[in-house]
Parts: C-alpha cells; sequence; structure tokens
C-alpha cells in the first residue's frame, strides 16, 4: 500500500494526512504491508502504529540542524555498501528496500529510492573489503531490510561473509518480524541457523506491535538459537511515555528479545516533529532501571550528528566523588555510600600469560 488511494480507499486521512501524501514525489516514499496497517486504529489519528508509517505535513519541514545524512555515513564509506565507523565492525548495506517505510527512517536518503537490491558486483566490493581488513570483526547486515531479500540471496550474503576467517559476529538489523512475521519461515530460520554465532536485532516501537503473530515470529527465531535484541526509536506521541515503555520492554523480555537499545531520534531532515528532547528520555530511564527487570533495561543512547559515533546518556546516580568513598543516589532517591578500598592499583597480573598467546 503506497498511494494516497490505496490508504483512503481504507481508512478516512485526516487533512494533514491527505495534505502529506498530495506532496509527493517530494516526500520519502509511502510504503505499507496490509499486515501492519491492518494494526492501525482507524478512528484515531494519533494510533502509534498510524503516526510510523502514514505521513504529516510537519514531514515537509526541514528544521535547522536536520540532515540529510544525519550519522554521517557517507564520510564513512570506504567501499560501495560498506559503513565502517567503529574500529572493529562495519555495516553491509544488502538492499535498499523495506518491507515498510517508517516516517522516522534516518537512511531516507538511500532506502525506497530503487527496488533492486546491491548488485553483485557492489556486494564482490563490499566483501572484499571487509576480507581484506582484518580489523573487523563484526559485521552488521542492514539496509533496507535484509530479510525482504528471498532466503537464498540472503544466503548468499551471509554466506559470504561467514566465509572469511576473521569475522567473529553475523548481525542483521530488520523491521519483519514487526511488520511481515510471516516471512519468518522455517526455510528462514533453518538457514540462519547454518551461521552461527549470528544475532538479529529487531525494531519494536511499541506494545501495539507485539501481535501473537510477531511473538511467534520472534520464537522461531529464539528457537533457531538466533539471540535476539531490539532496538526502540523513541518517538513524540507514540511511545514517549514511560508506561508504554516500561510495557513494550518487559512484554519484548517475555517474547525472548532482549531490550538492546532505546534511541533518541536522529537529526534526519523531516522527522524534527517525531524527536523528544533528551530530558524525556532520561526521565524515562529513570522510570525503568530499578522498577523493572535489569534484563529488560536498555542503553539509551544518541547517535550523534555527523558520525561522531553513539554516546550513552542517562540519569547521573553519582551525588559526590571523593578518595574515600562515593556518594550514590538509588533508584528511589535514597542516597548512600559506596566506600572506596584502600589500594588503588587495579593491575591484573596474570594478563602477561593469558594474552601471551
Amino acid at each position: 500500500m503506497s498511494t494516497k488511494e490505496d490508504i483512503a480507499a481504507l481508512m478516512p486521512l485526516t487533512p494533514d494526512e491527505a495534505t502529506a501524501m498530495d506532496a509527493a514525489p517530494g516526500l520519502f516514499r509511502v510504503g505499507i504491508t496490509p499486515y501492519y496497517f491492518s494494526l492501525i486504529d482507524r478512528d484515531h489519528p494519533f494510533c502509534p502504529v498510524r503516526m510510523q508509517v502514514i505521513p504529516r505535513s510537519r514531514e515537509l519541514v526541514h528544521e535547522e540542524g536536520d540532515l540529510i545524512d544525519p550519522l554521517g555515513e557517507e564520510a564513512h564509506s570506504p567501499a560501495t555498501g560498506i559503513f565502517h565507523r567503529y574500529p572493529d565492525r562495519c555495516l553491509l548495506l544488502a538492499i535498499d528496500r523495506c518491507a515498510i517505510y517508517c516516517r522516522h527512517c534516518n537512511r531516507r536518503r538511500l532506502v525506497g529510492q530503487e527496488e533492486s537490491p546491491i548488485s553483485r558486483d557492489d556486494l564482490a566490493q563490499a566483501i572484499a573489503y571487509i576480507r581484506r581488513t582484518p580489523a573487523i570483526r563484526d559485521v552488521l547486515i542492514s539496509g533496507g531490510d535484509p530479510l525482504t531479500l528471498s532466503t537464498d540471496r540472503l544466503e548468499e550474503i551471509v554466506a559470504a561473509v561467514r566465509a572469511i576467517p576473521h569475522v567473529e559476529i553475523i548481525r542483521i538489523g530488520t523491521r519483519v518480524p514487526v511488520v511481515l512475521p510471516m516471512r519468518v519461515d522455517d526455510e528462514l530460520c533453518a538457514m540462519l541457523r547454518r551461521y552461527h554465532p549470528l544475532y538479529i536485532n529487531t525494531h519494536f516501537n511499541h506494545p501495539k506491535e507485539l501481535t501473537p503473530l510477531a511473538r511467534a515470529a520472534c520464537e522461531r527465531l529464539a528457537d533457531a538459537g538466533i539471540p535476539l535484541g531490539n532496538q526502540t526509536v523513541l518517538l513524540r506521541g507514540v511511545n514517549s511515555s514511560v508506561r508504554v515503555i516500561q510495557r513494550l520492554f518487559t512484554e519484548l523480555l517475555k517474547a525472548r528479545v532482549r531490550p538492546y537499545y532505546l534511541f533518541q531520534g536522529d537529526v534526519a531532515a523531516g522527522t524534527s516533529h517525531l524527536r523528544t528532547s533528551v530530558e524525556t528520555g532520561i526521565e524515562i530511564m529513570q522510570n525503568l532501571r530499578g522498577w523493572i527487570s535489569g534484563l529488560a533495561v536498555p542503553h539509551l543512547v544518541i547517535d550523534t550528528p555527523n558520525g561522531m559515533g553513539k554516546v550513552n546518556i542517562g540519569p547521573d546516580y553519582v551525588v559526590a566523588r571523593g578518595r574515600d568513598k562515593w556518594t550514590l543516589r538509588n533508584y528511589e532517591g535514597k542516597l548512600v555510600d559506596y566506600p572506596q578500598p584502600a589500594e588503588i592499583d587495579a593491575t591484573c597480573p596474570y594478563d602477561e600469560v593469558y594474552f601471551r598467546g
């Protein structure tokens, strides 16, 4: 479903939504799977599913500080389809297509522009770069959404990466379990389990998305031995409340998905209306730590503009620092002293033996 007519035939659009849809082709691509569309509350304009996929007119406004390439990926692209920002890991852009197109997308300059995956020549160049860069031990296969590829095509890419001796970890970033869970079939899971250690990060943003079908997709992946993490984007008016985030993260844990990152919104052009203040994110974290299982508490991070990398942020629980003690504030706001040891040398003598090789 990609046009105003497609959507309006099934759901009345608000005047603001209709105005935004009329702005194509200047608008970032619209695309919604029938499954994900079925989750929309058609009677409420602020349904959290609706807000993630139906454009608003504010998307056409570019605020000061907005960037086309908010993460500075192009400056860290030594080969076609490769973003290499951190020393020991890189991102492999496997495809420029997604199952849906999120209105908060930070890679809108690249995805949804053409209906073709990265070419075989591009893939060969990307794999060659990884092969000749032995510092890379962790490869994130992303896009677009890699799980929109056929299982055979995806296996070609995964197998090519796994064949590189110094690559220890493969990760796949996908929203398919959220927006097209029936794609996660037995054939896909059987293929992926051949390439361990392999991790998958999903992208659930609201507990409304955790349907029985989505939970079953996560269960199939977990049963294939694949550890699952989740990367949530904090979106104003969608999930920017304590009770929604608490519910989402505790329900994810029950679905065998570990909350990994809670992202402040990137400064991608056309997304400023969905970004929250940093203070909002910190307040939410204050209501997670200590109040729900530590397993359900992710890292709150800002992926800083212009390719400066991720920065962890959060509440400051340190009240005072001293040589003899630190004074800390616990999750209930109570103060407690932690005594410092007399000995401060933290050398590990056995390191010389263990790391001798």
